[in-house]
């Protein structure tokens, strides 16, 4: 009996060291790569926007609410009783994570224009109320789903459809009368319907590292991601 427990034992270990050091980052990467993606309403050619700076801002809060909320342990994931291989890949992933934040932000905000500071300013003000806010993990994770659910549904669906090309006319006349009213300031650029497709994904992407991240933290009874050792 205790030599089958010993095996699940070893079975479940070998499972989170795959989860944490070779399936997360893959995802976080993915997501770093698709959130910045964009595809031309012209000639459908593929153009890749680099964060900007307010979307590394938002990242960085948006980290700290991860912190805050318990979704991940920093002391446990970077200590001096870590074998040093262990701290690299805890820090390895930490970084994507922070890279993959940054672009789900990116795929979610207008590209230019004073909707992107209003969008901005929105996500800045929720994430620096919720820094002061009681969180435990599975409220977070639900908070961050309606935050960024919401974004996309502006982005993607409302503002996507009121400014598409190949709209009616009623549909023009509203966009050009918005542009004419505030000067250019609410206009955005146009992208192929396949832009939402991809922001999709890569935010349905992004939450189930999230929630693997906190399955993982969670397994263990101190809370700790698996270390990398040579008797596992």
């Amino acid at each position: 009996m205790k030599t089958d427990e010993l095996v699940l034992a070893n079975n479940k270990l070998r499972n989170q060291i795959i989860v944490s050091y070779l399936v997360l980052p893959f995802i976080f990467l993915t997501v770093a790569l698709l959130g910045g993606l964009r595809v031309s309403s012209d000639n459908h050619a593929f153009m890749f926007l680099p964060p900007s700076l307010i979307t590394l801002i938002l990242s960085v809060l948006l980290v700290l609410l991860l912190v805050r909320g318990g979704l991940i342990d920093i002391r446990s994931m970077i200590a001096g009783i870590n074998p040093p291989m262990t701290n690299v890949a805890h820090v390895w992933l930490l970084l994507t994570l922070f890279f993959a934040s940054a672009q789900a932000f990116n795929s979610v905000l207008p590209e230019r224009g004073l909707l992107h500071w209003l969008f901005s300013f929105f996500f800045l003000w929720t994430l620096w109320n919720n820094q002061f806010s009681s969180f435990d993990a599975r409220r977070l994770l639900r908070s961050l789903v309606v935050l960024f659910g919401t974004a996309f549904l502006l982005k993607h669906l409302l503002l996507s459809s009121l400014y598409a090309s190949d709209g009616t006319w009623l549909k023009s006349l509203t966009s050009t009368l918005i542009s004419s009213v505030t000067l250019g300031t609410f206009d955005t650029p146009r992208f192929a319907a396949s832009t939402g497709y991809i922001s999709f994904f890569t935010l349905g992407l992004y939450m189930v590292g999230l929630i693997l991240i906190g399955t993982v933290q969670n397994s263990t009874p101190s809370r700790n991601l698996p270390m990398i050792s040579g008797n596992s």
